[in-house]
């Protein structure tokens, strides 16, 4: 299958571009419900985008290049050529969404616990542009009977094991825990470490996995992987941390 979607006026749009934008779209439509439902200003959705999205895109290129070593130069803005990296839209988009909390005077850990079900979905659809693309795949299958579609993906006359599917799949499946978690659990913060667990602890286990060309290292070290346990440590102390506040607010109140 062919990366280019279809060609307009000369330019090639590629199929990872385009699940991109599907992914945005839906993450703001499903924003909404979440907005409403946590009592936030759906206004501040798409003010939101343009304080989440340039840093993203920045964050994303300039951790790809930083581990793969470049390439520098002009070439450094060719990003429609590949070459983002998820943790990097992660910590830029984190970056814009606490300059837009810090300026607008709201509660950070109330807007990205609405925010983090969006997350979950538009990299769900990334992951299928990634699919699609050709890249971010697992490594060489060996088995037999994995050598077909969905387990395993052809890329140039080899299979490799679809890592990138898999991601897609259950980060399909964390955002539907975080939409239901946002129905039942108040807590500030909560839904935020929940999401950061989940993710880390499944990009844990895809990163073992993943073909060591399609990866990012420090020396022999898998840069995912680290953050990869470092985000669910993090997440994990914010739930902790945030029950223990909580705790200690109602015995407050009691006394």
């Amino acid at each position: 299958m062919s990366i280019v979607a279809f060609t307009i006026f000369g330019v090639e749009v590629h199929w990872y571009g385009i699940m991109i934008a599907l992914g945005i779209v839906f993450a703001v439509l499903l924003a909404f419900f979440v907005f409403k439902f946590r009592d936030l200003k759906t206004d501040y959705i798409f003010e939101l985008l343009l304080w989440i999205l340039p840093p993203a895109i920045i964050g994303a290129r300039l951790y790809y290049l930083i581990f793969n070593g470049g390439p520098w130069g002009w070439d450094a803005f060719a990003i429609w050529k590949g070459g983002l990296a998820v943790y990097g839209s992660i910590i830029g988009g984190a970056v814009g969404v606490v300059l837009f909390c810090i300026v607008r005077k709201v509660n950070f850990l109330k807007v990205a616990d609405a925010i983090v079900p969006s997350l979950a979905l538009g990299q769900a659809f990334g992951r299928i542009g990634c699919c699609l693309g050709g890249c971010c795949y697992g490594i060489e299958t060996t088995n037999p009977n994995l050598m077909h579609f969905p387990f395993s993906l052809n890329i140039d006359g080899t299979w490799h094991l679809a890592t990138n599917l898999y991601e897609s799949f259950f980060s399909f499946l964390i955002c539907l825990v975080l939409v239901l978690m946002i129905r039942k659990i108040g807590l500030k913060g909560v839904i935020m470490g929940t999401y950061f667990v989940l993710y880390g602890v499944l990009r844990s286990v895809l990163e073992s996995f993943r073909d060591p060309h399609e990866a990012l290292f420090i020396g022999s070290v898998r840069v995912s992987l680290l953050l990869s346990i470092l985000l669910a440590v993090a997440g994990a102390t914010i739930i902790i941390t945030q029950i223990i506040l909580q705790n200690k607010k109602q015995k407050k109140r009691i006394s």
